[in-house]
C-alpha cells in the first residue's frame, strides 16, 4: 500500500494582515511507497506536522487530493474515513496520548479493542521486548518516565500493523540508544513488513536509516 499526496496544501485565512491568507503547507506532491522508510526534516514552524496529518487523513487540505493506492481519502465519509484510519494507517502523535487509568499494555491494545479487532497481544509483547518496555505492561503511565511513555505510543502504532505508518517527532525524549532502537525497529517494519514509514524529525542521526529525505522549510518541500 502507498500513499500519494497530489499537489496539496493547507492555507488558512485571517483577518488581520497585508494577506487575508496564509499558506502553512505550499503545494506539495509526493509519494510514499509500501517497503519504504521516507523521513522528513526542518525547523519547527516549517509545516512538518501539518504535511504529516494531511498524509494520514487527520487533516483535510484546501488543496490538492491525497491517495492510499486508488482510494481518495477525503472524499470519503466521516465514518468510512475513520475505519480505514483504523484499520490501515497507524499515528505516533507529538504529544502524551497514554489513558492514565489504563496499564500500559491496555493502553498499547485500546485502538483494536474500540473497535472490535482482535487484541494484538503477542505483537504487542514482541514491539515491547524490542524497545525495550516489555518489564512495564502493567504498570499505569504516571509511573514512567518520558521516554517510556513515548515508545508506549511507538509500540501502540506498531502493534496494530498498519499499512501506513506515520510519526511525528518519535525519538524526542529518548536518549541515543532508544533512538537507536526506534529507528531500526521502523526500517525493519518498512524493509521487513514491506509498510510504508513517513517520519517527522529533527534528528539528523534519522537520515541514515531513511530511503527518501524530504526538508521542509517554510511550508515548501525543498528541491532535493
Amino acid at each position: 500500500m502507498a500513499v500519494k499526496a497530489e499537489s496539496i496544501a493547507k492555507r488558512y485565512f485571517r483577518k488581520t494582515g497585508g494577506a487575508n491568507y496564509f499558506y502553512a503547507v505550499q503545494p506539495v506532491s509526493l509519494e510514499i511507497a509500501a517497503g519504504e522508510i521516507a523521513v522528513l526534516t526542518g525547523r519547527s514552524g516549517s509545516g512538518k506536522t501539518t504535511l504529516l496529518h494531511m498524509l494520514s487523513g487527520l487533516l483535510k487540505p484546501t488543496e490538492g487530493k491525497v491517495r492510499i493506492d486508488e482510494t481518495d481519502l477525503y472524499s470519503l465519509d466521516d465514518r468510512a474515513l475513520s475505519r480505514l484510519r483504523s484499520e490501515r494507517i497507524g499515528v505516533v502523535p507529538q504529544g502524551r496520548s497514554a489513558i492514565d487509568t489504563l496499564t500500559v499494555l491496555e493502553n498499547i491494545l485500546l485502538p483494536a479493542k474500540l473497535y472490535g479487532r482482535p487484541l494484538p497481544v503477542e505483537g504487542a509483547r514482541q514491539w515491547m521486548e524490542r524497545l525495550g518496555i516489555a518489564p512495564l505492561g502493567d504498570a499505569r503511565p504516571a509511573e514512567l518516565s518520558g521516554g517510556e511513555l513515548r515508545r508506549m505510543a511507538i509500540v501502540r502504532a506498531l502493534a496494530q500493523s498498519p499499512d501506513l505508518l506515520f510519526a511525528d517527532e518519535p525519538t524526542g525524549d529518548l536518549d541515543d540508544e532508544n533512538t537507536r532502537l526506534v529507528l531500526s525497529a521502523f526500517q525493519a517494519y518498512a524493509h521487513e513488513q514491506k509498510k510504508a514509514v513517513f517520519v517527522v524529525t529533527h534528528e539528523n542521526d534519522a537520515l541514515q536509516y531513511a530511503d527518501t529525505v524530504y526538508q521542509m522549510d517554510g511550508g515548501r518541500i525543498l528541491d532535493r
